[in-house]
């Protein structure tokens, strides 16, 4: 590849932070990506998502789970938004992908209570074990994303183009 090639990466406007919002708002669930701690590769699960009131993203996993485990040994995260409409190619449809960092929110700890009544407006269903011991909120401090708005409009984000 020549090092000629047009860059395929947009001036950031104001069209995709609002369609960066919209994504992270409207998804209810998200691919996240971690490091697994036996092999050191890289390791992807679906996983339910929110986002806190103040619009960080957030899941509630189990401590049983494999990527909660991968969590804990490196909060380095990456979670991809936005799904394929019922029609036309699947690439052309918008997604962002959002680099974080891991921050665990156990029961008994300050802010938890609000943030689970919070979560289950959105995840009723959450209610059958959220409040099993081995389940915790994740908090993930976003460090910047790649927003894909459909065929030829690629862009890089920071949190602050995504209000955080």
């Amino acid at each position: 590849m020549s090092n000629d090639a047009p860059n395929p990466i947009r001036p950031t406007d104001t069209e995709a932070r609002s369609l960066a919002r919209g994504l992270i708002t409207q998804a209810r669930f998200a691919a996240l990506g971690v490091t697994d701690p036996d092999t050191g590769g890289p390791m992807v699960t679906r996983i339910a998502f929110g986002t806190a009131p103040d619009g960080q993203p957030l899941t509630l996993i189990s401590d049983l789970s494999h990527h909660t485990r991968a969590l804990k040994a490196d909060p380095a995260a990456s979670l991809l938004l936005g799904e394929p409409g019922p029609r036309g190619d699947p690439l052309t449809h918008p997604r962002v992908t959002l680099q974080a960092r891991a921050r665990f929110l156990r029961h008994g700890e300050a802010g938890y209570d609000e943030l689970a009544a919070h979560y289950l407006r959105d995840h009723p269903k959450a209610k059958l074990y959220i409040g099993f011991a081995d389940f915790s909120f994740v908090l993930f401090d976003v460090q910047g994303a790649y927003l894909n708005g459909g065929f030829g409009r690629a862009f890089v984000l920071t949190p602050q183009d995504m209000g955080f």
